[in-house]
């Protein structure tokens, strides 16, 4: 079928956090053309914008399919509405150029024809008199405001899940709904989330997990795999007798994530990745290999992960971290076995898959640290948009933590709390 593209650029005077300011409303009625805006949501808590226009009886939907605040960028495909549209996915980007502000909004369209240019026409009109109105509006409308942190926080409790591995967990307070599962970074242990786990705990249901070998969980008999930490998982939800979850990962916590996802996305309600997603599993052996001989060497030379502590905070801070920061970074580190360590490099280092973002059929949440060295953000952005690309039924979000390093949940609290609680509060109950 005939696929058509249109795009429409206007530079404006306004400064780019005003236009952004309204753009960002994705339900908001500030275009000439609409007569009547409602927001609704689909059965995942996808926002879906519901309008009539001006001399129309026809009601249009669209579903946000893409947005991100820092980048200050949004996208939505249309669900019904247009007469004869196979499929129609457009994106509004908002940048500064040469002291001005400069949209772009573009549309892809698949229709036969003579249907296809009448909608891309249609569109382009659209489009321009949106822009216009944009250099006259911008600055008069607020988007929504980020989350504010609860009143109070939740309340946690220490708990150990007897077994074969025995597994520890920092736990909330029951709430109806889907448990909100928290999974830390190699170097790091369940007490690196307790700043999201008091607010998240207020919103669901939350926990946070020692991964197996750390901290109070006990590493397994056999080297670790990614169905062993997928099983870990599953544990947890049944002796929490959850029905979903919502996996929140950092770095190789966001591997695990993605990779649990592969295997039961129909029981997640929400995936959030923060400083990684697809770990090893792109690299070829050479880098493998080279990744995992370049940190078992201080091991092999009878080090443990204290000894070189200092110089994984120094990988891992961001260049305004604060020194309470980088004393956790540290001793979260040092707190490790070195045969954890070690178990947690092979298997990281050994992925048994590539993964098939088609899979991803949940609400995805992606972050990483302005200065992240090991995720950087134009690496998690690419990652994104290709969910947005492959996923059957997109709901995507990315944004950068400014001033933030790798371990961005812990740098930036505040910042991260807030687009998670955005996030989690979408979830359906």
């Amino acid at each position: 079928m005939p696929r058509e593209t249109v795009e429409v650029t206007g530079t404006l005077s306004a400064s780019p956090e005003a236009v952004w300011s309204v753009i960002a409303n994705f339900c908001g009625q500030w275009h000439p053309a609409i007569a009547s805006m409602r927001e609704e949501r689909d059965q995942r808590g996808s926002i879906i914008r519901a309008f009539t226009v001006h001399g129309e009886d026809t009601l249009y939907r669209e579903r946000l399919t893409w947005f991100s605040g820092s980048d200050r960028t949004l996208g939505y495909s249309h669900i019904e509405g247009i007469a004869g549209a196979d499929s129609y996915d457009a994106r509004i980007a908002v940048s500064e150029a040469d002291r001005a502000t400069v949209v772009r909004w573009k549309a892809t369209v698949k229709a036969a024809e003579p249907r296809l240019t009448q909608i891309c026409e249609g569109t382009r009109a659209i489009f321009e008199a949106g822009i216009a109105a944009l250099s006259q509006i911008a600055g008069t409308a607020g988007a929504p405001g980020p989350v504010a942190a609860p009143a109070t926080l939740a309340t946690t409790e220490d708990t150990v899940l007897n077994g074969a591995p025995r597994l520890a967990l920092t736990v909330s307070p029951h709430r109806d709904g889907p448990l909100c599962l928290f999974l830390h970074g190699i170097g790091g242990a369940r007490g690196n989330w307790q700043a999201q786990l008091s607010a998240s705990g207020k919103v669901l249901r939350s926990a946070a997990l020692d991964l197996r070998g750390y901290g109070a969980s006990a590493l397994g008999e056999n080297q670790s795999t990614i169905d062993d930490y997928c099983a870990d998982i599953l544990r947890v939800r049944q002796a929490l007798s959850a029905d979903r979850l919502v996996l929140v990962g950092l770095s190789y916590g966001s591997w695990i994530a993605t990779s649990f996802a592969m295997r039961h996305p129909e029981l997640l309600a929400g995936l959030v990745l923060s400083g990684g997603c697809t770990g090893m599993s792109e690299a070829g052996a050479a880098e493998r290999d080279a990744f995992r001989t370049s940190r078992q060497v201080p091991l092999d030379a009878g080090k443990t992960p204290a000894d070189f502590a200092p110089a994984v905070v120094e990988m891992l801070a961001g260049p305004s971290a604060m020194q309470a920061v980088r004393e956790l970074l540290f001793d979260s580190m040092a707190a490790i076995p070195a045969r954890t360590y070690r178990d947690a490099l092979v298997c990281f280092t050994n992925p048994p898959e590539r993964f098939d973002f088609s899979r991803l059929t949940m609400p995805v949440l992606m972050m990483t640290g302005e200065h992240d060295r090991l995720a950087s953000p134009s690496e998690i952005r690419g990652v994104a948009n290709r969910i947005l690309t492959e996923s059957t039924r997109p709901d995507v979000r990315y944004e950068t933590i400014a001033d933030a390093g790798h371990v961005c949940n812990v740098e930036q609290p505040e910042a991260y709390n807030a687009f998670l609680l955005e996030f989690l509060g979408r979830v359906p109950r």
